[in-house]
């Protein structure tokens, strides 16, 4: 199969979303800890370590103060001087509403991720960074194993998955599960033959950045590429070269997977790292992305590599909304609420049990809508350089920080 070398694009629609969820997650991580805390409030010296597990790109203080109707500032009790911090009662009101939304289904998506491993045991240290992402509770390596005894096991600081009793659906690739319910009858075996057969293939939604999709080269190539097998992520892949293009297409459905599981469909690169190993990914995974545009983006917004699927989001917003997001989109709102009226911002809210995600908003609220942005903004950019390498960077993933 000839490959065809694209220009990487730079998307700002996607990019503003990778900004906003990452104030997000700051915020959600940053809550999750001060309501873990025994004593209340916090110093902020003793959050300041924070700054780069979090993702910010600003000081710890700074994010804080900015945001007061999540975090309330008062003088500590031992050391007036000192600055501290602790939860305000809409805090309290979106923790609740986010454990509730995180226990949907959050053990699924674990199980799913540990069934993409060659092992199916993973270390706790290597899910740590997509707790967020997977939308798991701090105490999923303890809850998890009581909980659902049937699914996992923990020891030696890895959880694992029990083979005792896996859900029928569970091993099934949501690019197997949409075909499935577009062929009424369908079987694996058939949803795995090539587009030569009568009955339709399993293709990738393709999203590429405005000019790429029309290219006779870039066409000729993703028809090669669509004729290939598609072999489920969740399958053993052992017998296959790793070197072939049936690898390769392998490894795209895997990456195509794993993103799906987020909640947000997005990832850092450095936590898919952590995974290189276990997943079968080549050394420099990094070039599926760049190599698939229309499948992935890659972006180097909030000083590190994001990777996002394109599918995943229309007209800048998710096409399939888990109630987590719902409920992460209310943090969003809380902290702009605190951004445009500062000390007033409490008084302003309107968290009802049944306010929809329109309502809730504030007059001279300029929340980007992301309208027509993800096929309109996409603009050439020439200076960027990608690294793909395992050297030191600045996004690279240090356990000694790791944000619990």
């Amino acid at each position: 199969m000839q490959k065809v070398r694209l220009k990487w694009v730079k998307n700002r629609g996607l990019d503003h979303i990778i900004d906003r969820t990452t104030s997000i997650r700051a915020s959600c991580l940053m809550l999750d800890y001060l309501a873990r805390q025994p004593s209340s409030p916090v110093p902020a010296r003793a959050l300041a370590r924070f700054q780069k597990p979090l993702g910010l790109t600003v000081p710890v203080l700074r994010f804080l103060r900015r945001h007061p109707t999540l975090f309330a500032e008062q003088p500590h009790p031992r050391f007036p001087t000192l600055p501290a911090f602790s939860l305000t009662s809409a805090s309290d009101i979106l923790l609740a509403r986010l454990a509730r939304a995180s226990a949907v289904d959050s053990h699924l998506r674990l199980a799913r991720l540990l069934l993409l491993t060659r092992s199916r045991s993973l270390p706790l240290a290597s899910i740590l960074p997509l707790r967020f992402d997977l939308g798991l509770p701090y105490d999923f390596a303890s809850s998890f194993p009581s909980s659902h005894s049937d699914l996992f096991a923990v020891s030696n600081n890895h959880i694992s998955l029990s083979a005792s009793r896996l859900p029928d659906d569970i091993a099934i690739s949501s690019l197997q599960r949409r075909h499935a319910e577009a062929i009424t009858g369908a079987t694996y075996r058939d949803l795995s033959r090539p587009p030569s057969s009568s009955h339709a293939p399993l293709a990738f939604p393709m999203r590429f950045p405005r000019g790429y999709g029309g290219m006779k080269k870039v066409k000729a190539w993703m028809d090669d590429f669509h004729r290939l097998p598609y072999i489920s992520p969740y399958d053993d892949a052992s017998g296959i070269d790793p070197d072939s293009d049936i690898y390769e297409k392998r490894n795209i459905g895997l990456l195509h997977e794993l993103l799906g599981l987020m909640v947000h469909k997005m990832v850092r690169r450095n936590a898919i790292r952590l995974l290189r190993e276990e997943l079968g990914l080549p050394h420099k995974f990094t070039r599926l992305f760049t190599r698939y545009p229309g499948v992935f983006y890659l972006s180097l917004k909030c000083k590190t590599t994001t990777l996002v699927l394109r599918e995943g989001y229309e007209r800048g917003k998710l096409v399939e909304k888990h109630p987590l997001a719902a409920v992460r989109d209310k943090v969003q709102y809380v902290m702009r609420t605190g951004v445009l009226y500062r000390g007033k911002g409490l008084s302003k809210l309107v968290l009802d049990e049944d306010d929809d995600e329109e309502e809730g908003t504030l007059d001279g609220d300029e929340e980007f809508q992301g309208e027509g942005m993800d096929e309109d903004a996409d603009v050439e950019c020439f200076g960027m350089e990608i690294v793909d390498d395992d050297g030191p960077g600045n996004d690279d993933y240090d356990e000694r920080d790791s944000y619990d």
